[in-house]
């Protein structure tokens, strides 16, 4: 029997949330341990030299970085397609895959994000009040403004879902957790994408537990989710006390 792949991450971040998703809408079995980076052991280390989620796990193979993940599963399980099958539609759908990982990764989970949930829950710091004015007045409207350009007046991008519909929900998903929803007056567009999206049943199935790991301590989270019923793995690579990776920002 094939065992369940293994995909080592926290259900709080977008770029494992991203990963998952694809596992939902391919029907893939699967395995987590949900661990937030920062509290991962040595092994942990030695499967991710960088100390970033997420990793797979399929048998003898370790993977890193969400994208090159992605990419694998989409090839090893083509169906249903999640990239666009045209040349230049599957450019640019990983283009903005790609603008999602970074740009929205830089402000949504680094400003946003680390500020009022990570700093406080991880490092029990207070977040810096001009990274956030910054992040409100400028950053987040520069966002949406160019992601309101890239969409048609209805209906999805590419026509069906995609890796690119996929990437930025995961990151606005985080900027609900940090309370901010896109102003539906001044981005509708974008505004609609994303609730339709966040209400796909793969993004329902992952947000219950997600939930959970929201509001329960980093150190009683793998129990919570036990208890919700989250797919887990036997063994887990958590270590109590927090350790910054070398490509670490906080």
């Amino acid at each position: 029997m094939t065992q369940p792949l293994l995909i080592v991450g926290s259900y709080l971040s977008p770029y494992v949330r991203k990963v998952l998703a694809l596992l939902e809408l391919k029907g893939v079995a699967y395995r987590v341990d949900p661990i937030v980076p920062f509290f991962g052991d040595e092994d942990f280390g030695r499967l991710s030299p960088l100390r970033q989620v997420p990793v797979l796990v399929d048998g003898d193979l370790v993977l890193n970085d969400s994208s090159v993940i992605c990419q694998y599963l989409e090839e090893r399980y083509p169906e249903p397609r999640l990239y666009p099958q045209e040349i230049a539609q599957r450019a640019r759908a990983r283009w903005l895959e790609e603008y999602a990982d970074s740009r929205l990764g830089q402000v949504i989970i680094w400003q946003l994000f680390n500020q009022l949930v990570i700093g406080r829950s991880v490092w029990a710091r207070e977040p810096d009040q001009e990274v956030l004015r910054r992040t409100y007045d400028e950053d987040l409207p520069e966002i949406c403004g160019y992601l309101e350009s890239q969409l048609p007046a209805q209906g999805l991008p590419f026509g069906e879902l995609s890796i690119a519909d996929i990437a930025v929900a995961c990151f606005f998903r985080n900027a609900q957790f940090a309370r901010y929803r896109v102003d539906a007056q001044r981005w509708p567009r974008l505004a609609a994408w994303i609730d339709a999206l966040l209400a796909e049943p793969a993004f329902v199935r992952l947000g219950a537990f997600e939930a959970v790991a929201a509001r329960t301590p980093i150190a009683e989270q793998r129990a919570a989710l036990l208890a919700a019923g989250a797919p887990l793995s036997e063994r887990s690579l958590f270590r109590r006390e927090p350790v910054r990776g070398p490509m670490s920002r906080c």
